[in-house]
């Protein structure tokens, strides 16, 4: 079973997915497009089923980041960013 502080390894994302993570922490990835543009953020949420990869939006005009939704995919989770 996995814990908060478990070490979660950066996900590899399948071909034809137009975007790359870079891990900025502990089970926290940033999400850019393929011009190296910061799309979002990507946090890794271990529960008892297994890891939800939570997506987050930057909003300048709020200067936060906005939830976007939780997925048991981390492409879903940059796919969602990406639209």
């Amino acid at each position: 079973m996995l814990t908060s502080t478990s070490i979660i390894d950066t996900p590899r994302l399948r071909p034809g997915i137009h975007a790359r993570l870079a891990r900025i922490g502990p089970g926290r990835w940033r999400v850019l497009d393929e011009s190296g543009v910061i799309i979002g953020h990507i946090d890794a949420r271990p529960e008892r089923q297994g890891i939800r990869y939570l997506a987050r939006r930057y909003h300048p005009a709020s200067r936060a980041f906005l939830e976007r939704g939780a997925f048991w995919s981390v492409e879903d989770a940059v796919d969602c960013l990406l639209r």
